[in-house]
This record gives C-alpha cells, structure tokens and sequence, in this order.
C-alpha cells in the first residue's frame, strides 16, 4: 500500500512539472532563463536537505559537474520548448525521448533486442512521426525539438548518474552545480531581452524545483524500494497522459485525435520494448524518470 502511494504521488508530481511549467511561461509570469533558474535553485535546496538527512555517498566533484552540465541543458530546454507546446505533447516528447536515449545507450553497448523489443521501438518512432508530421494539428517544431534535445539531454544524465552512489546525494549535487551556468544564462538573457518574473511566475518556479521535482525525486527513489525493474519502468507511461488531462482541465489545452494515435504508439511501443525479456535493469528504470 505504501508502495502504491508513494508511485502515485511521484507521478502526479512528474506531470505537475510540465503544467507548472507551462502554465509559467505560456501565461507570462517568467522567462525560460529566470524558471530554469528558480527551479534548479528550489530543487537543489530541498534535495539537499533530503541528502542531510539521509547520508550517503555521492560522485565525485568532476562527476557532479558533468551531471550538472547535462542537468542544466533539459532543465534550460524544457523550460524554452514550453514557451512554444502544450503540457501533454510536452510530457509525451520528454518521455520518449528519455526512454529512446537510454535503450539507445544499451544498443550502443552491445545489447541484443529481441524482435519485441526493435518493434516496440518502430511502434514508437513512428509515433514521433505521426505527432510531428506537417499539418494543423503538428505542435510548434521547435518547440518540438527543443522538448526532444530535452529529453535526450535527461537521458545523458540519467547514464552518468548510474552506479553514482546514493541517487538523492547524487541529485543534490548535481542540481546545485547546474544553478551556476543557469545564473551565467539568466545574466545573457538579461542582456539580450531583459527579465520577466512575476511573483506568481515566481511561485511556479518554486514550486516546480521545490515541490515536483525536489521532493519528487525523493518520493520516486522511495518507491522504487518496493517496485520491480520492470515496473518501475511500465508505471512512467502515465504520466504523458496524466499531464495531458490536467493540462486540458487546468489550462484550457486541447487533446487532438493526433496526440492521442501518437501516444498510443509511443507509450505502447515503449511498454513494448522495456517489457521485453523481463524489462529493463534496475539502473536504467530508477533514472530515467518522465516529464518532468
């Protein structure tokens, strides 16, 4: 029971992130430069606070800012692509991307798929294509691409945090590192367009660093005491969905019938392929974490 709650929580919290964002920069209260960093700042206090209290051993200093690096770039992206998408579209790209980058990784290293496994991986890009084809449905392209790179860029990250030691120590260190080149973009923001924060903007960055990721992270790790590698993995495929609906319900979002064919391929692709051979090891299911 504890398990269950504790899953559902980090999922709420994960797709919380996307609408947090969203609502920020689509609304006007902040710039992409200033949420980013916010929001790194607010998670890398709570985390830290986490890390204290649980001990642990974290990487090493040139590790942690490395990490930090790849932090910094989904962080930066994320925020950018939601200048430009919906909170679902978002969340779905962010998944995909982060799940494609980590099998992707495994490939590279010499894994073997199965035939279920290359087609869960078919099924999934070609529901990339489906939801980036041209027409009026298509979300933003850059946006788009931005949310992907984003992905991609969680994807480095969740790698070189495998075997990193205690993964909130880890998290801590790696968020408080990337808070220095998000200053160094807030500054070149500031001199090319100056800045946008309204307090309410404000509190959404916070909140987002603090609340759904900070505490978000922590909750996950928790849960995945009580949740197998496979799992683990399959249960992340609600949160595209779950930011879906609460985009539509809180922002006034649409859900077009293109966004849901291309979710159903990517999330069923996905399922597919991580389900294949009893799923995913353990370190590949605890990093690579959805929408987030």
């Amino acid at each position: 029971m504890l398990t269950a709650a504790l899953t559902a929580l980090a999922m709420l919290a994960f797709a919380l992130n996307s609408l947090l964002c969203r609502a920020a920069l689509a609304g006007g209260h902040a710039d992409a430069a200033s949420f980013t960093t916010l929001r790194l700042a607010s998670g890398a206090v709570v985390l830290a606070l986490v890390a204290r209290s649980r001990g642990g051993v974290g990487p090493s200093s040139r590790a942690a800012w490395g990490s930090a690096a790849a932090l910094f770039a989904y962080a930066l992206l994320f925020s950018l692509a939601y200048l430009r998408i919906s909170a679902g579209t978002g969340a779905l790209l962010l998944f995909a991307a982060v799940q494609l980058t980590m099998i992707g990784a495994s490939l590279v290293a010499g894994s073997r798929p199965s035939l279920a496994e290359w087609t869960g991986l078919a099924l999934s890009l070609a529901g990339l294509v489906l939801l980036t084809l041209p027409g009026l449905a298509r979300p933003d392209p850059l946006g788009a691409l931005a949310m992907l790179l984003a992905g991609a860029a969680w994807g480095a990250y969740s790698l070189r945090g495998r075997g990193a030691g205690d993964p909130v120590v880890t998290n801590a260190a790696s968020f408080a590192r990337a808070v220095v080149p998000a200053l160094v973009a807030s500054v070149l923001f500031l001199l090319a367009h100056g800045v946008r924060l309204t307090p309410e903007g404000a509190l959404l960055a916070f909140a987002s660093g603090a609340f759904t990721s900070g505490l978000g992270y922590a909750v996950w790790y928790a849960a995945l005491r009580g949740l197998a590698a496979t799992s683990a993995a399959v249960v992340q495929l609600s949160v595209p969905p779950l930011a879906a609906g609460l985009g539509a319900l809180a922002l006034g979002e649409s859900v077009s019938l293109r966004l849901l064919g291309a979710s159903v391929l990517i999330l069923g692709g996905i399922a597919l392929a991580v389900t294949a051979h009893g799923g995913p090891r353990r370190d590949i299911a605890r990093n690579a974490r959805a929408a987030q």
